[in-house]
């Protein structure tokens, strides 16, 4: 089933998330609906509080990006933990699907080392380069309440306000399903 997409402004997003036991309930059918989720919204990644869930899971599937210079990934990350990020600084434009239509250039780290479980609860501890690290620091941020724009250097991030207040109003049209955040009283 396809999920709507909080768009910024939605409180959820900025939370701190929990981590989940294998008991969470209907876990299978939740990630099964993020992928379908993220593939209808035609993203590479997709983390638990874009779908209104404050818990610590994330998908990534940068084996879609045909002009990645490392072999992509399709994974499913609970309860991750980043262990560390090194190497260079690099910047790229990102974007998000709870942003629509924003992108911005965002320095991160070349590497990360981060440790998780899959969907079966099987531990590991992962380095990964390149897109590969960049979409899952991007995701993890989520999971830590941080989003994209928090990085962008100031005036980029100034540039962009009326067009985050359009978002956080719900004045924006998109291909896929949005829930925006409750208009205050």
């Amino acid at each position: 089933m396809i999920l709507p997409v909080y768009a910024y402004g939605h409180s959820v997003l900025k939370k701190m998330a929990a981590p989940i036991e294998a008991s969470y309930p209907e876990l299978d059918l939740l990630i099964e609906n993020m992928w379908e989720t993220m593939y209808y919204a035609k993203g590479i990644g997709l983390a638990a509080p874009q779908i209104g869930r404050s818990i610590r899971l994330f998908l990534v599937d940068t084996a879609q990006i045909k002009d990645a210079e490392e072999p992509g990934i399709k994974k499913v990350f609970i309860n991750p933990e980043i262990i560390s990020e090194d190497g260079d600084d690099w910047a790229y434009e990102e974007g998000c699907l709870s942003i629509p239509r924003l992108n911005g250039d965002v320095e991160r780290p070349e590497h990360v080392t981060i440790r998780y479980q899959d969907e079966n609860w099987d531990e590991h501890e992962e380095t990964y380069s390149g897109m590969n690290a960049r979409v899952i620091q991007h995701e993890y941020d989520h999971i830590d309440g941080i989003l994209f724009i928090e990085k962008l250097k100031p005036l980029k991030r100034r540039l962009l306000t009326r067009k985050l207040d359009a978002i956080k109003k719900g004045r924006i049209e998109t291909d896929y399903k949005m829930k925006f955040a409750p208009k205050p009283k």
